[in-house]
């Protein structure tokens, strides 16, 4: 509503002024040609307007301040060039070529001041006053949640324990996406929706982190593209990180060059190692696939392969680490019961110590006798 009346207003100045410029300099043109001409302008540049959704008052202070630079640069060199006009009487002072000169000097500064600052505007640092050409933020790069990270959970315990110095954003396609999983009519994905929008609602009581909503203006193109895509730009645009547990999302950030945190690569880096000799301590849920093998699971959700524990099923035990084996679909670790001696294994009686059975040679005797 503002917006609007703020157009309506500018309009009307336009009109107005061109009307008090065409009384004072073109008496004889016909005020409806003043009136569209004024209003054709005034189109002009509110179309601009809407036709920009993407607005960067990062490049709009550049803009300014390049400028500024430019123009100081202009009127020390017209000094300059006034200065060398009198000393060598090369004409005067206002004379066409030195003020062409002058307005070319300006030009060329005023677009070079605008170039560099744009293209350096995160390493400029003034002291008086301090100015510095990057969006003002809790850290450098903000952390960008995705439907699964968020209906995941995990994020929550992450954020707890890790201290983040960046806010955590939540594009409003996201959100909207979790909404329309929780009224669909298919009560797993509902339940599914459920739960993330309550863990969005335990982000926002973390008091450490800040949870921002991120409502992003789109073209019609970019509101058609997959939820992935538009995660993707947005991190570009805002220079953020994905936080994710989706594989293919994964893949396709890292071929656009946009940093993802895979909270599956974060468990898996932290789960620990456990080296043989070292004891632990697990309870035995299945038979394994061998005789005597038991089976049970760590919290986090490594397989253990035990010997001999068959008949401990349902109870937890000690037990030694013998090996360990890093598989494509996980970590196995393997180990028998602490106090619990595998079976022995009679020796194989060697041929010379075989006294019990005949000599073949003797028997091949005793049949040529008979």
């Amino acid at each position: 509503m503002l917006l609007s009346v703020l157009r309506a207003i500018f309009v009307i100045v336009i009109m107005i002024v061109g009307m008090n410029y065409a009384e004072q300099v073109y008496k004889d043109v016909p005020a409806e040609a003043i009136l569209a001409a004024a209003l054709g302008v005034s189109v002009l540049v509110i179309g601009l307007d809407v036709f920009i959704p993407q607005k960067s008052l990062l490049a709009i202070s550049g803009l300014l301040f390049g400028l500024a630079v430019g123009m100081l640069i202009t009127y020390g060199a017209s000094i300059i060039i006034n200065l060398l006009v009198d000393a060598y009487e090369l004409g005067p002072a206002n004379s066409p070529s030195v003020s062409t000169t002058k307005v070319v000097i300006g030009i060329i500064a005023c677009y070079l001041s605008v170039s560099f600052i744009l293209q350096t505007k995160d390493d400029i640092r003034f002291v008086i006053p301090y100015v510095e050409f990057s969006k003002h933020r809790k850290g450098h790069h903000p952390l960008i949640l995705d439907t699964s990270i968020i209906i995941d959970g995990r994020i929550v315990d992450v954020l707890e324990t890790w201290f983040v110095d960046a806010p955590v954003i939540i594009p409003r396609f996201v959100l909207e996406e979790l909404q329309a999983v929780a009224d669909s009519n298919d009560r797993l994905k509902r339940n599914r929706g459920r739960r993330g929008l309550d863990i969005i609602n335990r982000l926002q009581g973390i008091p450490t982190i800040e949870v921002q909503f991120h409502d992003m203006r789109t073209t019609r193109e970019e509101a058609a593209e997959p939820v992935d895509q538009r995660l993707v730009n947005l991190a570009q645009k805002i220079d953020g990180r994905i936080v994710t547990t989706d594989y293919n999302l994964n893949k396709v950030a890292k071929i656009r060059g946009v940093n993802v945190v895979n909270v599956n690569d974060l468990a898996k880096a932290l789960r620990p190692q456990f080296l043989p000799g070292e004891t632990m301590t697990v309870k035995i849920i299945k038979p394994g696939e061998a005789p005597g093998q038991g089976v049970g699971y760590l919290e986090d959700g490594t397989m253990v392969v035990v010997e001999l524990a068959r008949d401990r099923i349902g109870q937890t035990v000690p037990i030694v680490v013998t090996s360990a084996l890093q598989t494509s679909a996980g970590r196995m670790v393997f180990g028998r019961i602490e106090y619990a001696r595998p079976p022995e294994r009679p020796d194989r009686p060697d041929r010379a110590d075989r006294t019990d059975r005949p000599d073949r040679s003797y028997r091949r005797n005793n049949n040529q006798e008979s």
